[in-house]
């Protein structure tokens, strides 16, 4: 499994996953179609597949020109929300495959958007991949734009953090750095976010992106992820961990770092 990050518009990524024995790939959240298409000539992939994350134009707003550009590529994305350029519904737990021995686990996370899906990519012999999208960025979650707090809980906390602690994170924006400055106030005396932070400042200094990380690392760094610790509830003052990421989102929100 090759995985190609393709940066857009002003921060945010489109991926393509070429299936490094077929040559058959996937583009998930192209948003910039020349661009990606361009990507995907010159590393020989042969796209087949669009995997939407969700229904906002800087994610889906290039499926239409994709559709054009690649005659009979497939265009998916969930069955809830209203996907631009949507060939194909998926629901939670629904397969596709991308070649030999490669399968994307299409996985339903609301809160940011009603529909919202995290496509969970296997391929033998090799640690997993899941793109995000605006769910889970790296040390940190998206907005609740169209959800509530118990759906985010479910959503990180649950369907996420239950995936294999090796497999790697790639999430729709270059947020990093912001969102571990931000969870260093929340946990000041944490070791792994402050060097995180650190090796995270010195990849934007070289141009260089942070992503991905994995489900380990974001269990140790992302306060979202860490809310069923007594220790985090007590620190923002909450007794339960649905309170507890309801009131780091507000103080994100509401935060000027």
């Amino acid at each position: 499994m090759k995985i190609v990050h393709v940066e857009c518009l002003e921060d945010n990524y489109a991926y393509i996953i070429v299936n490094e024995v077929s040559g058959e790939a996937a583009a998930v959240d192209p948003v910039e179609p020349d661009k990606v298409c361009w990507t995907a000539k010159q590393i020989g992939a042969d796209l087949k597949l669009v995997l939407t994350t969700h229904h906002h134009w800087d994610h889906a707003g290039g499926n239409e020109k994709m559709k054009q550009l690649v005659p009979g590529i497939k265009v998916f994305g969930g069955s809830k929300d209203s996907v631009k350029g949507c060939t194909d519904n998926l629901e939670n737990g629904d397969k596709l495959p991308l070649g030999p021995d490669m399968e994307i686990l299409a996985l339903h996370t609301p809160c940011h958007t009603m529909g919202h899906i995290s496509y969970y990519v296997t391929s033998k012999g090799e640690d997993p991949a899941v793109f995000t999208g605006d769910t889970l960025f790296i040390a940190g979650c998206g907005k609740f734009f169209e959800g509530t707090a118990e759906q985010m809980y479910q959503s990180l906390c649950v369907t996420l953090s239950s995936l294999p602690k090796p497999t790697r994170v790639y999430c729709g924006h270059e947020y990093t750095v912001k969102n571990l400055q931000f969870a260093s106030t929340v946990e000041p005396d944490n070791e792994k976010i402050s060097q995180k932070l650190l090796w995270a400042q010195n990849q934007r200094k070289e141009g260089q992106p942070t992503i991905p990380s994995t489900i380990d690392e974001e269990l140790q760094t992302n306060p979202f992820m860490r809310v069923d610790l007594p220790e985090i509830q007590a620190r923002v003052g909450c007794g339960t961990p649905v309170e507890t990421l309801r009131k780091i989102r507000t103080m994100k929100d509401n935060w000027r770092g």
